[in-house]
C-alpha cells in the first residue's frame, strides 16, 4: 500500500450525511446515532476512494465540532454552554466554551481512538484521523476558565498539555494509526493583527505564544516511531463558509517549519486573507511537504487547472515543487452545520484535488 505523504490529500471533515444530520436534529439516543453513523461513514469512505484519494477519513461525521468534541473527552476538560459563541465574519458559532477543571490527561478509552480504528477497518487505502492540536487547548480556553491553581502558571499548563498530547500520539500509534493530523490553526490566527492585539490585551505576547505552541507540538510528537507520519493543518476559521481571522504566515513560518518535526503542512491559500507565498521559503529542504490549499471549500465554484498550475508555479519560486502537494484549504464541515455547498460540490472539489495532482506530478 502506498504511504504518505501523497500529492493529493484533504484536511478531513466532510458534509454530514443527511441521516446523521437528521438523527442529531431529532436528538436520537446514543445507540441509535452510533448505528446510523456506522452505516453512513463507510459510504463517505467509499466516496473518497472513488474520486481517487489514497488517504481517507471518517469525515469527522461523529463530531459536532472539529475540536470541542475531542477536547471535552480529555481528562480534566469539560464543555459548558453559556453566553455567546466565538465571533466569525458576520456570525457566531454556538456558545460552547472549554473549561479546565482538573489535571489534564489523555484517557486510554478516549472515544476517538475507536473512530480511527473504524476507518482503518473499512478502507483499502490509507486511513487518517485529524484531531485538534495542542495549541487549541490553550487558545480556545479563556484564562478565567482555567480553574486549577497550578495552571495559572503557563509553563505548568503548557507542560501538561504537551504531555497529554504525547499520550494521545502514543495511543493512536498503538491503535494502528500511522498518519495523524493535528489541526493547529492558531499559528495562523496569530498572524492576524486583530487577534494579536486581543492576545496582548489578555497579557499574552503573541510571538511568545507561537514559540510555546511549537514547543508543545514538538514535545507531543518527537518520540513517535519512525513509521508514524504527522500532519498539521492551519487556517483562519471555517464555519458555514465564513472565517474568523486574516493575515499571513510570516510570524509563524520559522516556528512551524524549523522548530517542529511535522512531516506534512496543510496551509490555507485560497484567498488573499492568507497573505503571500514568501513564508514558504523557510521550509527546510528535504522530505517535509506542504499541501497548498489553493482549492477552497467555502464556495462551490471550481478552480481551473490552469489557474492552479499558475499558483504552483508561483509557489515553486520559494519551495521546490517536489516538496509540494495539493489539498483543499480546509475541511468541508468544520462543524456539523457544514459549509454552504452540496455533497456533489464537495465531490467535485475532491475530484479536482486528484486531477490537479495527476496533472502536475503525474500521480495523486
Amino acid at each position: 500500500m502506498p504511504t504518505p505523504p501523497f500529492r493529493a490529500d484533504h484536511v478531513g471533515s466532510l458534509l454530514r450525511p443527511r441521516p446523521i444530520a437528521e438523527a442529531r436534529a431529532a436528538r436520537a439516543d446514543a445507540a441509535t446515532l452510533r448505528a446510523i453513523e456506522d452505516a453512513e461513514i463507510p459510504k463517505l469512505i467509499k466516496m473518497q476512494e472513488e474520486v481517487g484519494l489514497k488517504v481517507v477519513t471518517d469525515g469527522e461525521a461523529r463530531r459536532a465540532f472539529w475540536h470541542f468534541d475531542f477536547m471535552g473527552m480529555l481528562d480534566g476538560m469539560d464543555m459548558e454552554t453559556r453566553g455567546e459563541g466565538v465571533q466569525f465574519h458576520g456570525t457566531q458559532i454556538p456558545p460552547v466554551h472549554p473549561v479546565i477543571n482538573g489535571k489534564l490527561g489523555f484517557p486510554k478509552d478516549h472515544p476517538m481512538l475507536e473512530h480511527f480504528t473504524f476507518v482503518k477497518d473499512h478502507t483499502s487505502v490509507f486511513p487518517k484521523i485529524s484531531i485538534p492540536g495542542p495549541s487549541c487547548v490553550h487558545f480556545r480556553t479563556d484564562p478565567a476558565d482555567v480553574r486549577p491553581a497550578e495552571y495559572k502558571d503557563p509553563d505548568v499548563l503548557f507542560a501538561d498539555i504537551a504531555e497529554t498530547y504525547r499520550q494521545a500520539v502514543a495511543a493512536y500509534y498503538a491503535a494502528g494509526c500511522r498518519y495523524l493530523q493535528l489541526d493547529d490553526i492558531f499559528f495562523a490566527y496569530l498572524g492576524d493583527p486583530k487577534q494579536r492585539e486581543q492576545r496582548k490585551a489578555m497579557g499574552q505576547d503573541p510571538d511568545w505564544l507561537i514559540d510555546r505552541y511549537a514547543w508543545m507540538l514538538e514535545e507531543a510528537i518527537k518520540d513517535r516511531p519512525s513509521d508514524m507520519v504527522i500532519g498539521m493543518h492551519m487556517c483562519r476559521g471555517n464555519f458555514r463558509s465564513t472565517y474568523a481571522a486574516t493575515g499571513g504566515y510570516d510570524a509563524a513560518a520559522d516556528a512551524i517549519f524549523n522548530k517542529t518535526s511535522v512531516d506534512i503542512y496543510f496551509m490555507e491559500y485560497d484567498t488573499d486573507r492568507a497573505g503571500g507565498l514568501e513564508p514558504l521559503k523557510l521550509l527546510p529542504k528535504g522530505k517535509k511537504r506542504i499541501m497548498a490549499g489553493f482549492i477552497t471549500t467555502k464556495t462551490a465554484e471550481l478552480e481551473s487547472i490552469d489557474w492552479l498550475r499558475k499558483q504552483f508555479e508561483a509557489a515553486s519560486q520559494y519551495v521546490d515543487m517536489d516538496q509540494l502537494g495539493i489539498a483543499p484549504q480546509c475541511g468541508f464541515a468544520s462543524t456539523e452545520h457544514g459549509n454552504a455547498i452540496t455533497e456533489e460540490d464537495q465531490r467535485r472539489k475532491l475530484e479536482l484535488v486528484v486531477k490537479t495532482a495527476q496533472t502536475i506530478w503525474g500521480t495523486a
